[in-house]
């Protein structure tokens, strides 16, 4: 029979290397799921990896995706270094789109003094319904010790119900045909744009600004300190005297806040309207991005930009390929299997035991 043992003393490169040996693997059963499906492996490929990135409008699109699975993902990270999980990010998207979704509905004359100072309100409105959201959260598990992944994980379909109220009902864009959607957004509330003519928006610079300052909070603040060792040491932080209770909070605020701000920007960017069609799955897909980026900040961005070549692969391959869209979540879930895989790997050794002979009576 085979059983695992662990290993003395894991080796650090591989560790480092495990996202590579894992997309590389992914490649691999890629081709051969190519092949399978009586495709082109060469073209599929050229689908996922070479078309998201070969032409300046590429680029652009690959930004539009990217930028809320980094926003997300890094707000997951602080989570699974606190050892706090919360698995849904993506309800926390979903208000915080609702939330600037309506205060980018209230422009009008009464608001014209603002200026495009009213897209620093409507992001902060984002900001402030994710936050809201995963409070609840933080006060089910602080109060009456909830599990913060059942709950986080049922207030996602809470989220979308509400969502689905609102669009069918009391928001419903009266001259929209029936449609379930709101008004479209006012061009003063819009995200601004880098580049006429590129979808691409101030949402990029917002992003790589969070990065640094995710990397400063983990890595150079007592804070940020305080909240990783009570994920990797919970009896040393109890003995040390950090408080689990602050670090519960701090932890599913910044993560509620960041999944609000990305649903934020996705509102007032590509949107411009709230429809049924918000949720995207980004707030699951941040959770592949936040582990094969190690959970580290640097190592998101790479990530995400993967995860966004996957979303942008598979719609291609929908519409040149012929192949279901669902192509997009086989990919996402091959990587992180194969990661997980190639980590167990890494920890533990598989070994062959023999059965013990029975005794004879």
């Amino acid at each position: 029979m085979l059983r695992l043992e662990a290993r003395p003393q894991p080796s650090r490169w591989m560790s480092i290397a495990s996202p590579l040996l894992a997309l590389a693997i992914t490649v691999l059963i890629g081709v051969a799921l190519f092949v399978a499906l009586g495709k082109d492996p060469v073209r599929g490929l050229q689908v996922f990896f070479v078309e998201p990135v070969r032409s300046l409008y590429a680029l652009s699109e690959l930004s539009v995706k990217a930028t809320p699975l980094i926003l997300i993902a890094l707000g997951l990270a602080v989570c699974f270094r606190s050892n706090v999980w919360n698995i849904g990010a993506e309800g926390q998207f979903v208000v915080g789109a609702l939330a600037a979704g309506w205060v980018a509905m209230q422009a009008g004359p009464e608001t014209a003094w603002m200026g495009r100072g009213i897209v620093v309100a409507i992001l902060l409105a984002g900001v402030l319904g994710g936050m809201l959201w995963a409070g609840i959260v933080a006060l089910l598990r602080d109060r009456f010790n909830a599990s913060e992944i059942l709950v986080s994980l049922m207030l996602v379909y809470v989220a979308e119900m509400v969502l689905s109220y609102l669009v069918y009902g009391p928001w419903k864009d009266p001259k929209g045909y029936n449609f379930p959607q709101t008004i479209s957004f006012d061009a003063v509330t819009k995200v601004p744009r880098l580049v006429d003519g590129l979808r691409a928006n101030i949402g990029v610079l917002i992003g790589l600004v969070a990065v640094a300052g995710f990397w400063a909070f983990l890595f150079r603040t007592y804070q940020g300190f305080q909240l990783q060792v009570g994920g990797l040491a919970p009896a040393a932080a109890r003995y040390a005297g950090f408080s689990s209770r602050s670090a519960l909070w701090t932890a599913l605020l910044l993560s509620g806040g960041m999944a609000g701000l990305a649903g934020g920007l996705e509102a007032a960017g590509p949107l411009g309207q709230l429809t049924p069609y918000v949720p995207a799955g980004y707030g699951f897909a941040a959770i592949i991005v936040a582990f094969v980026g190690r959970l580290h900040p640097v190592g998101i961005v790479f990530s995400g930009l993967l995860m966004s070549m996957f979303y942008i692969g598979g719609e291609l391959a929908q519409s040149r390929l012929g192949l279901p869209k669902s192509l997009t979540g086989v990919f996402q879930g091959l990587l992180l299997f194969t990661l997980l895989a190639c980590d167990t790997l890494i920890h533990y050794r598989v070994r062959l035991q023999r059965a013990a002979p029975a005794r004879s009576a």
